[in-house]
């Protein structure tokens, strides 16, 4: 606290004619929200684990590519490969975002700090919590879009490889598992019997 009140004390305001130390409430802000790089590059590696891990799962809990072994190996790798391209762009825009506002502070800012600290929380925090809580929100709102907007693109690499096979590497990609395959085929042959028999049964029935 001494630091800062000396700190602001020192400063100087960028007009003559107005006795406010805006050099040191901005150099503060700037000195404490340039320590959320760290933090920012943490939180996109975090949902990148997670979406990495709805992934997996959704390929392992989907009937249909158990079937094709293959397909699902390359789709899996075709969506981390996806995800890993997105965590890259995301970080450089989250810290680029980070860059800004440490190098954009205006009046706007001290302006709306009251108004975003009103719009919710919990009156009983706080004023630095409230202000967390409402920031929290907008980070939160800006990942879901991001979100949205990268499922809609997310296998459109895929499908476009996909385009480019030629027909015998489309055919390698939907081999089935030799265990369906044989189990297929069992299942094939019994229907196969049951049909016989039942014919035979038929056929004895109407000599009657």
């Amino acid at each position: 606290m001494e630091n800062i009140r000396k700190l602001i004390t020192e400063a100087d305001g960028y007009q003559l004619h107005l006795i406010a130390p805006e050099q040191g409430y901005h150099g503060l802000i700037e000195s404490s929200v340039i320590t959320i790089r760290g933090p920012a590059e943490a939180a996109v590696d975090a949902v990148h684990a997670i979406l990495k891990d709805l992934v997996h799962k959704s390929v392992n809990e989907t009937p249909e590519l158990k079937q094709y072994p293959a397909l699902r190996v390359e789709v899996t790798h075709a969506a981390s490969d996806s995800l890993e391209r997105m965590r890259e762009e995301s970080k450089k825009a989250t810290l680029k975002l980070v860059d800004m506002e440490c190098s954009y502070l205006t009046v706007d800012f001290f302006r709306k700090l009251p108004q975003d600290v009103e719009k919710g929380g919990n009156p009983s925090h706080s004023i630095f919590d409230r202000y967390n809580d409402s920031y929290l929100r907008r980070i939160g709102i800006t990942v879901l879009a991001d979100v949205n907007m990268a499922k809609r693109s997310f296998l459109d690499h895929f499908y476009t490889d996909l385009g480019k096979l030629e027909t015998k590497q489309l055919s390698s990609l939907l081999n089935e598992d030799p265990a369906i395959m044989e189990r297929r085929s069992a299942l094939t042959k019994r229907l196969e019997l049951y049909r016989s028999a039942q014919a035979e049964i038929d056929s004895v029935a109407w000599a009657k």
